[in-house]
């Protein structure tokens, strides 16, 4: 992964304790959708009215999906995600570009949340910031949506604003 200047030391964040891990495990999710590189991690905050993460001892345990250009926060009780920088789209979002995700009629799997996301193996995405949905996704060849989903992906897979449009008048003049 390629890290940027405003990127957390991950060395601020701990491994799951074993009753996360095992909560993890009866829940459906592979081990190795666990330790796998980026490695899942555990934090403790809240995330902000900014939708930033704000770490805090005494806080919330959050799980971490480090980005590439961010760092992705998940609390699985309240279902609150939260971002380290503001820069992050979703969780496993390198795979909008990889070229295996949709060759031989694949698709991009989009998923509600990170137990579903981590359940499949890491095998598509978690949308965190629904406003840049448009942008991130618009060349995809083919996205497969958790059916939860739909309505607010439709909602958001259209551009932000489009140009105000103005029609020219055509000059109609003698043909020479």
């Amino acid at each position: 992964m390629n890290f940027h200047l405003n990127y957390p030391d991950l060395g601020r964040f701990r491994k799951l304790t074993p009753q996360q891990v095992g909560w993890l495990l009866a829940e459906g999710v592979r081990m190795s959708a666990v330790m796998r590189p980026p490695i899942v991690m555990l934090a403790h905050g809240f995330k902000a009215d900014d939708g930033l993460f704000e770490e805090h001892a005494h806080g919330e345990p959050f799980l971490v999906f480090p980005e590439a250009e961010d760092c992705i926060f998940w609390q699985p009780r309240s279902g609150a995600m939260a971002t380290w920088n503001g820069r992050g789209f979703a969780v496993g979002e390198d795979l909008i570009s990889a070229a295996s995700t949709c060759s031989f009629d694949g698709n991009l799997n989009v998923f509600a949340n990170p137990l579903d996301w981590l359940r499949w193996d890491r095998d598509g995405i978690v949308i965190v910031n629904l406003s840049l949905a448009f942008d991130r996704l618009r060349d995809v060849p083919r996205v497969a949506v958790a059916e939860s989903l739909l309505p607010t992906y439709r909602k958001h897979m259209q551009p932000a604003r489009m140009p105000e449009l103005f029609v020219l008048r055509e000059h109609k003049g003698a043909a020479a």
